[in-house]
């Protein structure tokens, strides 16, 4: 997926205050990334579908609730989501200090009330949520572990992952019970999004 198409996969989605917002996100992405590494220095230039649109797919299947975003880092995909759906309250746990600074300025300049900046790591959180995603934090068995007292059986776990989705779901089944789908993402060919529920300890 090329940026031009990206960006026009997101306006046929969101309105034109959601694609402002987005565009600011990106702004304030490539700025900080001066300062701190967020993402790949390599990925800048490909923001919009290696970031952007790559978070955004997920609220396909997203139910409405509370949304608890793991380990946020530069924003993805916690900070895109809420920034199109600002009516959802999103919790993004971040244990980095200054990565969880710069959330919480972010998220004052996107002019965001429906999101909390949590700097902690997900295990002190204990909020529950219909929705829990991470993205690039750790293989699925140790986050259902890490994050499970946030998850009831109605959650929905929603999980990008690259070339290892089908390996981590095999691997994750020795200890979890639940229904899990690898989905195809819309930015790359080698990548996918596992999306769980029901999950439980065997």
């Amino acid at each position: 997926m090329t940026e031009e198409e990206a960006r026009a996969w997101a306006a046929a989605r969101f309105d034109s205050t959601a694609m402002d917002r987005l565009d600011r996100l990106a702004a304030i992405v490539m700025a900080e990334s001066d300062r701190q590494n967020l993402v790949a220095r390599s990925t800048l230039d490909s923001i919009w579908s290696r970031h952007i649109v790559d978070s955004l797919q997920l609220v396909a299947w997203g139910p409405e609730g509370r949304w608890i975003d793991v380990g946020t880092g530069a924003g993805f995909p916690g900070l895109a989501v809420a920034a199109v759906e600002p009516e959802r309250k999103m919790i993004l746990v971040e244990p980095r200090r200054l990565r969880a600074e710069y959330l919480g300025a972010a998220v004052a300049q996107l002019g965001l009330d429906n999101v909390v900046v949590a700097p902690t790591k997900i295990e002190s959180v204990r909020e529950k949520a219909k929705v829990i995603s991470a993205r690039a934090v750790s293989r699925i068995g140790a986050l259902f572990t890490s994050a499970e007292r946030c998850a009831d059986n109605e959650t929905i776990w929603l999980l990008p992952k690259g070339t290892s989705a089908h390996e981590e779901v095999a691997e994750a089944r020795r200890t979890w019970h639940g229904v899990f789908h690898v989905e195809q993402s819309v930015t790359h060919p080698d990548s996918a999004i596992v999306v769980a529920r029901g999950v439980r300890r065997r």
